[in-house]
């Protein structure tokens, strides 16, 4: 894990957590916030680039992303890798590795990242203490299993523009729901055209001519930083995928 700060005692109390203040999660009650503040055992602060969790590992924590972006991906042999999805703030990262041997894919930072760290050991305590929280875990491991067919569907039936423009649109609007945007900044999404193409399936050339094809109609303007979206009805629409209705979602 290198690029990883040391593991530091939590300096953000859950009680101050800045997830709370969203309004796309819900709060804890008084008797889970206490128990999530001392199941909660430390942070960790992860550079770009740097591998969270690895494929084969049973990784002894679990973490909750705080700040910042990360991808879970798996690679062949041969190298080649294939993005899976995208981590942001609020998500569950390591549970795969705590309820089966060992983590089936691989986590890493695509900004700098803060993640609570959580122990494996009281994860039981959980489930049989905190049936809300349990709960809570299910719907996140469901959502999970959601994102991911909608990711199939993409690169099994869209069409390379198709593609991109669900892939903009979708992360556009996850970073929206959880503060990671702001959609009066203009803020880019972190990513570069590798990782577009890792993501959608397509050639590194193949995905250049589809990214200027989608900014040509006037819907993102690609940055040295990463891709600024300015026509998100217009992605939804070449897309033809509009956001999911959630009532406020939670995290652990």
């Amino acid at each position: 894990m290198a690029n990883v700060k040391p593991v530091f005692p939590p300096r953000i109390p859950c009680i101050r957590c800045p997830l709370r203040r969203l309004d796309t999660f819900r709060d804890f009650s008084p008797p889970e916030l206490e128990f999530v503040q001392d199941f909660k055992v430390a942070e960790l602060v992860a550079n770009p680039g740097t591998s969270v969790v690895v494929e084969g590992e049973r990784h002894p924590q679990l973490y909750t992303l705080l700040s910042g972006w990360g991808f879970r991906y798996k690679i062949l042999e041969d190298g080649r890798r294939q993005i899976l999805n995208y981590v942001l703030p609020g998500d569950l990262i390591g549970l795969q590795g705590n309820i089966m041997l060992e983590m089936q894919h691989s986590v890493e930072a695509l900004t700098k990242m803060t993640l609570c760290v959580f122990e494996r050991e009281r994860l039981m305590t959980l489930y049989q203490h905190h049936p809300s929280l349990a709960y809570d875990i299910t719907w996140l491991a469901a959502r999970e299993e959601s994102m991911l067919d909608e990711h199939l569907l993409s690169i099994g039936r869209r069409s390379a523009l198709e593609r991109a423009a669900y892939l903009l649109i979708f992360l556009y609007s996850r970073a929206i729901g959880t503060g990671s945007l702001s959609q009066r900044q203009n803020a880019p999404l972190p990513l570069t055209q590798q990782h577009v193409a890792d993501t959608l399936g397509l050639s590194l050339v193949h995905t250049n001519k589809t990214l200027r094809k989608v900014a040509a109609l006037g819907l993102i303007r690609w940055l040295d930083r990463g891709c600024e979206i300015l026509d998100p009805p217009g992605l939804q629409n070449i897309a033809q995928w509009r956001p999911p209705a959630e009532s406020k979602r939670p995290f652990i």
